[in-house]
């Protein structure tokens, strides 16, 4: 045929020329991605939730209108819960990868369909499948990147990760929909139209994406998908140890610092150092105070001051964005409704906004609800472990609610503002 008509290069005809491709190795690697994706985008919303972004100076992604219809208090009940729904999500998230890798590789034909467009109604599946692949690509890119500490995108990653995922989102609902009843005809062994198929070719192949000129197999399709399947598990060995931990933690090769996080009662992981935010002597010496602030009144207290104020205790872990997670440590120090107390506000404290002497950067302040403030866990945090908190984890106080995403807990206290914006 014509050359114009045919394409040339990687939209010729015979161009790719791997014998496994099919649509066989296509629907099962779909069908792996059905059952992980979901889990995925749903723990992802409840990551969004968990940071309470209707609160003053929570909220880094503006104008998400209709995308947070869903939103609702974050609860403080199961107290691991960030911990295990944002595990979840980034360990599934990076075992993922080589599926997703193995998917688009086998569907890649298509990406190069010629002419580009023949209809109205094939310009919308392009579409489609534009948003579909490179939503996918861009909420994988960054999550991992963000699990790396890399931020090389532009802007802020909590913006673009979620309007990408809205994207990708709606994308692969219409996928599903439109793909999933011929993929689980080719799974079951039938064609379209309902008579018995080999794997691949013939009739099962409306999508083309068997070769006309296949090379010869150097792996079966089983061997492919062992392959595939292999890659996943060995991720999520070098990955789960970072939200599990125990004696796991030391294989969670992928977490994003080192794994030495030092002896003594302060030697578990921290995300920010004090070095690395700017934060010294200057900021927390002597002379060090807290303001408290609240129903048109205020109180300024030392370290002194706030140790000799009721102190409680609370087994709390810390859980991060990146999917890292401590065990349960041992915190003592001033519960937050008791500090609303010292201000009037003691019947029904409302939310509170803390703000850190950090001089600048992201997640210097945060605010936490009313329930996380009524919750007797929710402590300004002086001591752990038995012992004086260091200057890395928050010296001279610093924030612990359950169930809290760790970048709320925030470090390096300065004021407490109840009920107001600081």
């Amino acid at each position: 045929m014509d050359g114009r008509r045919d394409g040339h290069g990687p939209a010729r005809p015979g161009f790719w020329r791997s014998p496994l491709r099919g649509p066989w190795l296509t629907s099962a690697l779909g069908g792996v991605l059905l059952l992980g994706v979901p889990v995925l985008l749903l723990t992802g919303l409840l990551s969004y939730a968990a940071y309470n972004p209707d609160l003053p100076g929570n909220d880094t992604t503006p104008d998400r209108g209709l995308l947070g219809f869903y939103l609702f208090p974050w609860p403080t009940d199961p107290h691991w819960l960030y911990r295990l729904t944002q595990g979840v999500h980034v360990t599934l998230g990076i075992a993922l990868i080589p599926v997703l890798l193995a998917k688009l590789w086998s569907v890649v034909p298509r990406l190069f369909t010629w002419p580009p467009v023949r209809s109205p109604a094939h310009a919308l599946e392009r579409l489609s499948l534009l948003l579909l692949v490179g939503g996918v690509l861009f909420v994988f890119a960054t999550g991992v990147l963000n699990v790396q500490l890399e931020y090389v995108f532009p802007g802020s990653f909590y913006p673009l990760h979620l309007y990408g995922s809205w994207v990708f989102a709606g994308a692969f609902a219409v996928h599903v929909a439109t793909r999933a009843p011929a993929a689980l005809r080719t799974l079951r062994g039938r064609s379209p139209d309902g008579g018995t198929a080999p794997g691949d070719g013939g009739p099962a192949d409306a999508a083309g994406l068997a070769t006309p000129r296949p090379a010869a197999p150097t792996v079966s399709r089983r061997g492919a998908l062992a392959t595939v399947g292999g890659g996943s598990l060995l991720l999520f060995g070098v990955t789960v140890g970072q939200s599990v931990g125990g004696p796991l933690r030391s294989t969670a090769l992928l977490a994003p610092r080192g794994q030495d996080a030092g002896p003594g009662p302060n030697g578990f992981q921290v995300n920010k150092t004090a070095a690395a935010v700017g934060v010294g002597e200057r900021d927390v010496g002597p002379d060090w105070r807290l303001v408290v602030r609240g129903g048109g009144r205020e109180r300024v207290l030392s370290r002194a001051q706030l140790l000799a104020l009721p102190q409680h205790r609370a087994a709390l872990p810390i859980a991060c964005v990146e999917g890292w997670s401590t065990t349960d440590q041992e915190w003592s120090g001033v519960r937050l409704a008791d500090l609303a107390a010292l201000v009037g506000l003691g019947a029904r404290p409302p939310w509170v906004f803390v703000d850190s002497v950090q001089a600048a950067g992201a997640f210097r302040s945060a605010a936490l609800r009313e329930n996380q403030v009524r919750d007797p866990r929710s402590l300004l945090a002086l001591r752990v472990n038995g012992a004086d908190l260091s200057l890395d984890h928050g010296y001279p106080a610093r924030v612990i609610v359950p169930a809290n995403p760790g970048v709320h807990n925030t470090k390096w206290v300065g004021a407490l503002a109840f009920g107001e914006r600081g």
